[in-house]
């Protein structure tokens, strides 16, 4: 197949030393692939998501779910899903606020304290998977790199 002069303008005006190889968007990218390869031979029954919701809900306690999807980084759609998902499989109870029969606190149910503790043991596993190859320096040089990045 030829190239056609816009393929040649565009091709023409890209910088001669651009590398995919050595872009940050591509590098994470490649990264996060690993990473979810590892987390999905380790825990296929949750997806990341629905694991941070877990998390999240163990950390702090119950949550609304707009809370929730806040403290884990998700937007209202996403979370809502994820959410669903785990209501359904029985992994999330719910109750109404006492003072406000409108919202809806989430918290861990029995089944997802412990689904979440034997899904955080692998959780280390994963972590210490997707960064094996660093030192221990490079692995806190990482974190504190991406800390600043999000």
């Amino acid at each position: 197949m030829s190239a056609t002069k816009a393929d040649s303008d565009i091709l023409g005006s890209a910088p001669a030393n651009y590398r995919l190889d050595e872009q940050v968007g591509y590098l994470l990218r490649r990264a996060q692939q690993r990473h979810l390869a590892i987390f999905s031979s380790l825990l296929p029954d949750l997806t990341p998501t629905q694991f941070a919701a877990l998390a999240k809900l163990a950390e702090s306690g119950p949550l609304s779910q707009n809370e929730l999807g806040r403290h884990a980084s998700m937007d209202a759609a996403t979370i809502k899903g994820v959410v669903d998902r785990l209501r359904k499989r029985g992994l999330i109870a719910t109750r109404r606020d006492g003072r406000d029969q409108r919202r809806i606190y989430l918290s861990l149910s029995p089944e997802g304290e412990r689904e979440y503790r034997a899904a955080a043991g692998k959780a280390f596993d994963i972590t210490a998977r997707t960064l094996a190859g660093l030192s221990d320096a490079e692995h806190a040089q990482l974190v504190g790199l991406l800390k600043k990045l999000a």
